[in-house]
């Protein structure tokens, strides 16, 4: 659980920095950042969806050890992890 508040914790603190936008461009954001976090690299990660953000190095620093557990995690835990925050971002309960 520790893996996925901390997960949690980025996404939301990325959507207060990253500021206000439009509906559809808050969800493709977080999709490819998801996406990214998930199955990319860390460069894809800075040249992708961050590449527009002045990252500072100990935000860089955090995403890398971020990204770094998320890569040791087994393929159902991150479809898993995925899935929660689905429903999280989308505002289902899921139930």
């Amino acid at each position: 659980m520790k893996g996925t508040s901390a997960l949690l914790l980025v996404v939301l603190t990325l959507f207060w920095v990253c500021g206000p936008a439009t509906a559809e461009d808050d969800s493709e954001f977080f999709m490819e950042f998801l996406q990214t976090l998930l199955v990319g690299t860390t460069d894809e990660l800075f040249e992708g969806p961050l590449g527009k953000y002045n990252v500072n190095e100990g935000a860089r620093a955090a995403l890398t050890e971020l990204k770094s557990c998320l890569d040791g995690l087994q393929p159902v835990h991150k479809e898993d992890l995925l899935k929660l925050l689905m429903q999280v971002l989308g505002g289902e309960d899921g139930s």
